[in-house]
């Protein structure tokens, strides 16, 4: 008798083994590829992903690989300024004791360079006050050689604007950007005429803008950079990476004397405006109240008894002036000019400045406790006595 049993107890076997072998490896790629219908879920990383570059983004001439292009459309109008000075030597008294009216103290020539921006076919060019105040002569040069005498048309020592005049033939201009849209960590540069080494350029980026209470100007609102500025760039251009003139370069903060990263320049908002009061009338009228203004700190906070009071106090007051006939007195404080908020002495100043002559200005006073208003009629502001400093 032949018994067939065990055979069939074997296969039996083999069939569950390879069922849960099969089980096991159905269940694994399960677990490998949805955790999730286990309960569990993966974690996942979110990375930020620059966007593409474009292929013309990185072309030579444009972007952040060659900036020739801007260079080669507004450095032709950019010029080298030269400016001659009669230095009279100061007197002394014991040879003024000694030789009486017989001593004439000695001249001297004495010589100094800046940069300018030609604006217009017309031959006008834009410059610093200081690089031309006082000189005798003014000669410019042209980057392609020629050279002519200029003929001074007028100046601005409160904003350091001064606007000259050329009689050539064809000059080479540049363009504005007036659209105020330059924002900090844009790309700018300099092109100037440094320690006289000849035309010179210098990239950076704007740092800050609308620096004020620098103690350069009475008008400031800079833009700050930290392209390159040395002695010679005053006067000369800022400009954007398409090649366009956003400020004309003015001052530096240096202990050295040299460039030290920050440098700044008058936007053209505030140059074309003086310029064109120059070349209309040869002098900038700018409101005035005859006011000495001064910002509240907590110390005068506390001593004039203020709590949570935004203004300018008015520290003193010019007889006769503006400001004295619409009623106003020292220890006034000034909470609004014409509806905006007096928060700062140099803002205040500025919209003062901006009103023309004649106009009314209405005031928001705060005196002794009580609030009330006034008119003021703006009168014109008188010529600067004060010299600038920390030129370039």
């Amino acid at each position: 008798m032949v018994f067939f049993y065990p055979m069939k107890k074997a296969n039996l076997y083999l069939f569950l083994f390879k069922a849960v072998v099969a089980g096991l490896a159905a269940a694994f790629v399960v677990l490998l590829l949805r955790p999730d219908l286990l309960g569990h879920q993966r974690p996942v990383v979110e990375l930020k992903q620059s966007p593409t570059l474009h292929t013309e983004s990185t072309q030579f001439g444009s972007g952040p690989v060659s900036y020739a292009q801007a260079v080669e459309a507004a450095a032709p109008a950019v010029v080298n300024i030269y400016t001659t000075k009669v230095i009279t030597e100061r007197v002394n008294p014991l040879l003024r004791y000694f030789f009486g009216d017989q001593y004439v103290p000695r001249q001297r020539l004495e010589n100094n360079l800046g940069s300018g921006v030609i604006v217009s076919d017309q031959g006008y060019i834009l410059t610093n006050n200081h690089v031309i105040a006082g000189a005798a002569g003014i000669e410019v040069l042209l980057r392609d050689g020629r050279s002519a005498e200029a003929k001074l048309v007028g100046t601005d020592p409160e904003s350091d604007i001064a606007v000259l005049k050329i009689d050539l033939d064809t000059v080479p201009t540049i363009t504005f950007n007036l659209a105020n849209s330059m924002r900090v960590g844009d790309v700018v540069l300099a092109i100037g005429n440094p320690f006289g080494v000849g035309q010179t350029v210098t990239m950076g980026i704007i740092s800050a803008t609308g620096r004020d209470h620098m103690g350069i100007n009475t008008f400031e609102n800079f833009i700050q950079t930290d392209a390159a500025i040395n002695p010679g760039n005053s006067g000369g251009a800022l400009i954007d990476a398409y090649g366009n003139l956003v400020g004309i370069n003015t001052a530096i903060f240096t202990k050295s004397g040299g460039s030290q990263g920050i440098g700044f320049a008058i936007p053209m908002s505030i140059a074309r405006d003086v310029m064109e009061q120059l070349i209309e009338t040869g002098r900038v009228s700018r409101g005035w109240l005859g006011v000495e203004t001064q910002d509240i700190t907590p110390q005068l906070a506390e001593s004039f008894n203020l709590q949570d009071i935004t203004g300018v106090i008015i520290a003193g007051i010019q007889r006769s002036g503006p400001a004295a006939q619409a009623g106003l007195r020292p220890g006034d404080i000034i909470l609004s000019v014409n509806g905006e908020p007096a928060s700062d002495s140099k803002i205040v100043m500025n919209q003062i400045a901006r009103t023309s002559s004649g106009e009314k200005l209405r005031l928001k006073i705060l005196r002794n406790g009580r609030e009330f208003d006034a008119e003021a009629i703006v009168g014109e502001r008188p010529p600067p006595t004060r010299r600038p400093r920390n030129r370039s």
